[in-house]
């Protein structure tokens, strides 16, 4: 009886949650284009894939959308021009990343930045079935020769429109599929950075800053702040790094451990990036993959430029050099 009466309450309270919430509708300004006018290449090519997150949902210019923050960013902390490819789609699921890629490849990407997750936790979609998808997506792109850095699934617990008790069942399981999302990405050769609480503390303390109109998708100072976090492992992931960044700090509680036991520990702390090791030449311990857990230096976005349709003239370079 207990049971049912709180399943009851959890099914309630989430047809209160998304009446609140409203569907998402309209397109945010696509981020695809050139940035970094005026610098040098060969030129950086990124993929943004994922959802609405990605996307940019909510914000009314190109300049306040993730991608163009990230790319803006990539560009100033590398000093050369990058290329960005935005198919991330409003509403998509983890089951939706094998078409994005299918968009994405052409572009023969450096690094693809992925963040999905959120709508597999809001439409109910088994983490087993969640992670299978982002499994595949991630040994495709590997075996194209693309870098990949996944954001994983934020604290969905932070949401406002969402009451006690469905928060907690929400906190727990966006919890949960981050920890196995990071598993099963660093197993297929990518590297993870936790977006848990990118939505959690600092938005739950300005949520009329942080969070949009719709007080579920962040505002444009929200997707900055996003960008900022996800800035310095893209940077990483492209080998774009300080010399003294290389090895991991212990100071700053860098270290080497289990990808199951780094994975619970990356869930609870924003920007804690994992990537596969070796320890004493081996990729595997008794305990499973070894990985470098990493918590870097944030990098401000910095401004954020709107993109060109097409890479100026003065600073082309042959195909060849791009590759």
């Amino acid at each position: 009886m207990l049971g049912g009466a709180l399943y009851g309450v959890l099914n309630v309270e989430a047809k209160v949650a998304r009446r609140k919430i409203g569907n998402a509708t309209g397109e945010p300004p696509d981020a695809s284009g050139w940035y970094g006018r005026g610098r040098p290449g060969p030129a950086i090519r990124m993929a943004l894939l994922g959802d609405s997150s990605a996307a940019g949902y909510g914000v009314e210019s190109v300049e306040e959308t993730p991608g163009a923050h990230l790319a803006s960013g990539v560009a100033a902390a590398a000093d050369r021009r990058v290329h960005l490819r935005s198919v991330a789609v409003v509403g998509a699921k983890s089951s939706d990343l094998d078409a994005q890629i299918g968009r994405v490849l052409p572009s023969q990407p450096d690094v693809a930045v992925v963040l999905v997750g959120a709508n597999d936790v809001t439409h109910t979609v088994l983490p087993s079935a969640s992670v299978r998808h982002l499994s595949e997506a991630v040994r495709r792109l590997r075996e194209a020769g693309v870098e990949v850095l996944v954001g994983t699934c934020p604290d969905l617990g932070t949401v406002r429109p969402i009451m006690p008790p469905l928060k907690q069942v929400a906190r727990i399981w966006s919890r949960r599929l981050a920890a196995a999302q990071a598993i099963v990405v660093v197993d297929e050769g990518g590297r993870t950075v936790s977006l848990a609480k990118a939505l959690g503390p600092e938005f739950d303390a300005a949520p009329a800053i942080l969070f949009g109109p719709d007080q579920f998708h962040p505002s444009a100072d929200g997707y900055r702040h996003l960008a900022e976090v996800l800035l310095p492992s893209t940077l990483a992931a492209l080998g774009v790094v300080p010399p003294e960044e290389v090895r991991p700090e212990t100071r700053r509680g860098e270290r080497v451990l289990p990808v199951a036991s780094a994975a619970v520990e990356a869930a609870r702390h924003t920007g804690t990036e994992l990537d596969g090791t070796e320890v004493a030449g081996s990729q595997r311990g008794l305990r499973g993959r070894w990985v470098e857990l990493r918590r870097r230096r944030r990098r401000p976005a910095g401004e954020s430029e709107a993109p060109s349709a097409e890479e100026a003239e003065t600073s082309a370079l042959p195909a060849s050099s791009d590759q």
